[in-house]
């Protein structure tokens, strides 16, 4: 789980940052983690951030013991004085536990001022086991090895599964329980980001032509982007494009799948994908009022790989594995849905929402794997249990995840 390997990293680091979107649970895994013994701030409260600000340098002189900072994007000083208090006594591990959130400079200012220093954990919004109270993460665990990967066993009912692909991650939906204050949060939680947060760290951001940007990556989520297409379609330059996407991966909003381009003899689609990470947003971006009309939506194959492929990101990234993410298409049409590269190897993904016995249906899965000498391959569905269907491929259903 996300808390075991933050405690396995403030074992190692100095410092420690956890990434991840607003409202995600960053909190409450700092507040799980660091007990009474820890001096613990929040730089969006007034006081705290006034504390840190007068002087952050005689702030870490003065506190020996740990310190837990909530929000230090929003004090940028900070990062060179916890550098200098770092280095007075770098035997130490485990001193400063920071959490982060809606900054793509972030990550570039912390390891410019802390490199060597400190590690990162990125936290997203549960995953379907998560928010079905299960946080042991068996398929990031069982990913390297085909023997463990047909061990699996479901964890949750197909119910629970679309569940959670329907609500979304996001920790207050789920405890509030109510489709009607999922919708409302949801509409305040993307009016928050865009008319609150974006304006304050990107200053003169046109927000009513980001805001259609955002509503047009909606309704291209999990599709081949062209950024010439969107810059036509907003009136936009493609430099603009290509900005606002930055921004919108940046800020844990979008997630950006680019093109693996290393076939030796293929004519390879360079153009990235992406979806929008959390499936309760997007739903309510397209306006998809029911678990009736999402099954009915005419991208709902589109919706579905893009749940699933977070739902495999995050489950690795709370474990501590890292793993890059690409998506691959030939020009011929041959597609791969998610393409991991890892400690593990390079392991093909292929998601299809039906179980299928065709073979047709994963034959690029199958060629890839025999492509690029992969150890095996996975299909991911909605079948009833773990099964081989070739020699190398491993077909795992949802609810295993």
């Amino acid at each position: 789980s996300a808390e075991v390997y933050l405690q396995e990293l403030l074992g190692l680091f100095p410092v420690v940052a956890v990434l991840g979107p607003r409202q995600c649970g960053k909190t409450t895994l700092m507040q799980a983690v660091a007990g009474s013994d820890w001096t613990r701030l929040d730089l969006e409260r007034v006081a705290d951030r006034v504390r840190l600000e007068r002087d952050p340098d005689l702030f870490f002189r003065m506190e020996s013991g740990r310190i837990a900072i909530d929000e230090a994007q929003e004090l940028p000083a900070l990062f060179p004085a916890l550098r200098v208090a770092v280095d007075a006594d770098r035997g130490a591990n485990g001193r400063y536990l920071l959490t982060g959130s809606v900054s793509p400079t972030l990550v570039k200012v912390l390891h410019e001022s802390l490199a060597g220093r400190m590690a990162t954990l990125e936290l997203g919004p549960f995953t379907a086991a998560e928010a079905n109270g299960q946080s042991e993460p068996l398929f990031a665990n069982a990913i390297g090895s085909l023997e463990s990967l047909m061990e699996l066993k479901p964890r949750l009912s197909e119910a629970q599964v679309h569940q959670a692909w329907w609500r979304g991650g996001y920790p207050e939906p789920w405890l509030k329980n109510s489709p009607r204050y999922t919708a409302l949060w949801c509409e305040n939680y993307l009016r928050s980001l865009l008319d609150r947060d974006l304006p304050r760290l990107v200053p003169g951001l046109n927000i009513p032509r980001f805001r259609a940007f955002v509503q047009l990556l909606a309704g291209v989520s999990g599709q081949i982007l062209n950024q010439s297409d969107l810059a036509r379609s907003l009136g936009v330059s493609q430099p603009t494009v290509r900005d606002w996407l930055e921004l919108c991966d940046g800020t844990f909003l979008w997630r950006h799948l680019p093109a693996w381009d290393r076939h030796p003899t293929k004519r390879l689609v360079k153009h990235p994908k992406g979806h929008l990470r959390d499936s309760g947003l997007l739903h309510n971006l397209l306006r998809i009022r029911s678990m009736d009309e999402l099954l009915g939506h005419p991208h709902m194959g589109n919706l579905w790989e893009g749940f699933v492929i977070e739902q495999i990101l995050r489950q690795l990234a709370h474990a501590g594995e890292t793993a890059r993410a690409y998506h691959y298409r030939t020009g011929a049409g041959a597609e791969v849905d998610l393409v991991l590269e890892g400690g593990f190897g390079t392991i093909p993904v292929e998601i299809k929402y039906a179980e299928t016995g065709d073979p047709r249906k994963w034959r690029a899965l199958r060629d890839f794997v025999a492509e690029q000498s992969c150890p095996f391959g996975i299909l991911i569905d909605n079948g009833t249990r773990v099964r081989r269907i070739d020699e190398r491929i491993v077909a795992v259903p949802a609810t295993c995840l």
